[in-house]
C-alpha cells in the first residue's frame, strides 16, 4: 500500500486514540468495582484484535463486504430481531446478544452494513441512463425502507441514539443524491408534518400518543428535559469535573469527582479531569485531523460508491464525536453514544477499527482508479 499523507494521518491518529483510551479507562479504576479494574487491558486486547481487522479489511475484507452487502444486511437484521425475541434485558434495554462468554451489539454492525448497502444501491442507480422521476421515487423508497427496518428494530430495544445515526446516514446520502428538487421539497413538508403531529399528540392526545409510541418514550423525553434544565446527577458531576480541572487537570489517576459510566458515555469528562483544558484541546485537535483526512477523500478521484461510503462513515463518526463531547458539557441531551475510539466497548471499537480498514482500502484503491 503506497504510503501517503492520508495513510499517515489516519494511522498516527489511531495510535494516539489508543493511548488516550487506555490511559483514560485505566483511571476509572478509582470509581469502578474491583471486577471492572481490568477494562483497560480488555480495551488493549480489542485494539490488538482491531489492528488485524484493519489489515484484513484494507486488503481483502472490504471488497467481500460490498459483494455480499445484502446478505450481511439481512443477517444483521435477523440478529436485531432475535434480540427482541430472546435477548436479555440489561438496565431496561435488550442491546446485547450473548453467545457463550462473548457478547456484542448487532446495532453497531448495522451502522456499517447500512452505509455499504445504501452506497451500493445509490451507485448502481447513478450509473443508469435516462432516469425518470419514477426511478428517483423508487430509489428513495428503497433507501427509506432499508433504513426503517433496522431503525424500528433498534428503537424497540430501545436504543434511540443508534437510530439517530441510521437516519443521519440516510439523510446525508439523500442530500448528496442531486435528485429533482421536488423530492427535497416534499421531504421537508413530510418532516414538518410528522414533527407537528408528534408535538400535538404529546400535548393534546396523550392516550393516543401512548398507544402509538409506548410509555418508555417518557424516559427518553426526561433525559432531554434534564439536559435542557442542566440537571441530573451524572451531568452535574461531569460539569464539576471538567470545570474544576483547570488548564492541566488534577493529574493522571487523581480525579476526585465521581460520575456514572466514566469509562463509556463520560470518557471525555474522565480524560479532561485528568489532563485539563490542554488535554481536551489536544484530543479535539486529533479528532479534527482524523475527520478532515477522511472527508478530503471525497474530493479525490475515487469510485462513486466509495464516495458515498466515505460520507456515511464521516457522518457516523462526526455525530458520535459531537454528541458524546457535547452531552458531557451540557450542550446536547445524554443519549448513551460512546466517543469513537476512546470509550470502552468491544463491539463499538472493533466496528470503528473496521471502518478504518475500509477507509485505508478506499485510499489504496484510488491509486489504481487514478492510474
Amino acid at each position: 500500500m503506497k504510503t501517503d499523507k492520508t495513510n499517515l494521518n489516519i494511522i498516527i491518529s489511531i495510535i494516539l486514540f489508543m493511548i488516550i483510551s487506555i490511559f483514560s479507562i485505566y483511571t476509572t479504576r478509582l470509581f469502578l468495582k474491583e471486577a471492572f479494574n481490568n477494562l483497560y487491558l480488555k480495551q488493549l486486547i480489542f485494539y490488538i484484535i482491531g489492528s488485524f481487522i484493519i489489515i484484513f479489511t484494507t486488503f481483502k475484507g472490504f471488497n467481500l463486504l460490498k459483494k455480499y452487502h445484502l446478505i450481511i444486511y439481512i443477517g444483521i437484521n435477523i440478529l436485531l430481531l432475535s434480540l427482541l425475541l430472546f435477548g436479555i434485558s440489561i438496565n431496561g434495554s435488550k442491546c446485547w446478544l450473548f453467545i457463550g462468554p462473548f457478547s456484542f451489539q448487532p446495532s453497531e454492525l448495522m451502522k456499517i452494513s447500512l452505509i455499504i448497502t445504501l452506497s451500493v444501491i445509490i451507485s448502481k442507480f447513478k450509473h443508469k441512463k435516462n432516469k425518470s422521476l419514477k426511478d428517483e421515487f423508487i430509489l428513495i423508497l428503497k433507501l427509506l425502507i432499508l433504513t426503517l427496518i433496522p431503525s424500528i428494530l433498534t428503537f424497540l430495544e430501545p436504543d434511540t441514539g443508534v437510530v439517530i445515526i441510521y437516519f443521519l446516514i440516510f439523510i446525508t446520502m439523500f442530500m448528496f443524491l442531486n435528485l429533482n428538487k421536488k423530492w427535497y421539497l416534499i421531504s421537508f413538508f413530510i418532516i414538518l408534518f410528522f414533527t407537528s403531529s408528534f408535538i400535538f399528540l404529546y400535548f393534546f392526545e396523550r392516550d393516543l400518543f401512548l398507544n402509538i409510541v409506548g410509555d418508555s418514550i417518557f424516559y427518553r423525553l426526561d433525559r432531554i428535559l434534564n439536559w435542557a434544565n442542566t440537571s441530573g446527577y451524572q451531568l452535574e458531576n461531569s460539569l464539576i469535573a471538567i470545570g474544576a480541572s483547570g488548564l492541566t487537570g488534577f493529574g493522571f489517576n487523581k480525579s476526585p469527582v465521581y460520575f456514572p459510566e466514566p469509562q463509556t458515555d463520560f470518557i471525555f469528562a474522565t480524560f479532561t479531569s485528568n489532563f485539563g483544558l490542554l488535554g481536551a484541546s489536544f484530543l479535539i485537535f486529533i479528532i479534527l485531523i482524523f475527520d478532515t483526512t477522511i472527508l478530503r477523500l471525497v474530493t479525490k478521484k475515487v469510485k462513486l460508491c466509495d464516495k458515498y461510503i466515505i460520507l456515511g462513515i464521516f457522518i457516523m463518526l462526526f455525530y458520535g464525536q459531537v454528541q458524546n463531547i457535547s452531552m458531557t458539557i451540557g450542550l446536547l441531551p445524554i443519549t448513551g453514544i460512546p466517543l469513537p475510539f476512546i470509550s470502552y466497548g468491544g463491539t463499538s471499537l472493533l466496528s470503528y477499527l473496521f471502518v478504518v480498514g475500509m477507509i485505508l482500502n478506499i485510499n489504496k484503491e484510488r491509486f489504481k482508479y487514478r492510474n
